[in-house]
């Protein structure tokens, strides 16, 4: 697969059609898949810190969640196709994994989400096996989370504990695993669960959802300003 290398971080040349593509192909071959979904934060992140960008360096996709990075390709003329939302492949990968009758462990976010999450997932796909779930809540050690996942041999494993303790996590562990797809995925539980609103199509399509999470999370406001000193830092780096 061609890739588009951002400031050190290579990022799959796709589609959302053929990621899933690739990610299904995967999934029927029971090929241990690590996919981060990094957006301008986690590349500027990764500069500042070595050890996380040997991590995505090590990850099998790095697909490019967010409109920065659609940016950013653009402005070293190496444009990617399209954004591919980490919310997005989640949702259609549970629904491979309904058609497909394969197993899913979630793991992260608080309590009361994941629980919320799990009865929705069992709701709206009642044919994928929940092969188990555990919130956010743990020591970064605890070999007792890693026990629980390798004994449920799940297919899928979506880890929303926020970078970069999520692709850590997944980095450090995933030699312990037979087989399943690896994928940090934020904030996604979140809007799995319905806590958090997703933006509307119109607003998508005009690459504005991180403006309506902000105004649906004003905390969230600090991240903007990571944008202008990654588009900068591209620039430098162009000239």
């Amino acid at each position: 697969m061609k890739k588009v290398n951002i400031l050190g971080v290579e990022f799959d040349h796709t589609t959302n059609q053929e990621t899933l593509n690739t990610l299904h192909q995967k999934l029927k071959m029971q090929k241990k898949t690590f996919v981060v979904t990094a957006n301008p934060e986690i590349v500027m992140y990764a500069l500042k810190d070595q050890e996380y960008m040997n991590i995505l360096q090590e990850a099998d996709h790095i697909i490019p969640d967010g409109a920065g990075i659609i940016l950013g390709s653009k402005i070293i003329k190496q444009p990617l196709p399209e954004r591919v939302p980490g919310v997005d492949l989640v949702k259609s990968l549970l629904k491979i994994a309904d058609q497909d009758q394969l197993s899913v462990f979630f793991l992260g976010a608080k309590e009361m989400v994941i629980e919320k999450m799990v009865d929705n997932v069992k709701s709206d796909f009642p044919h994928l096996k929940i092969a188990g779930y555990h919130h956010g809540f743990f020591k970064d050690g605890d070999q007792t989370i890693v026990e629980m996942v390798k004994k449920a041999n799940p297919d899928l494993v979506f880890v929303a504990l926020g970078f970069p303790r999520q692709e850590k996590w997944i980095y450090q562990n995933l030699a312990t695993f037979e087989k399943g797809i690896f994928m940090g995925v934020g904030g996604s539980f979140d809007i799995l669960a319905g806590t958090v609103k997703r933006a509307p199509i119109f607003w998508r399509k005009l690459n504005l959802e991180w403006l309506y999470r902000v105004a649906q999370q004003p905390s969230r406001w600090r991240r903007l300003s990571v944008l202008p000193i990654f588009v900068k830092k591209i620039l430098q780096n162009k000239r």
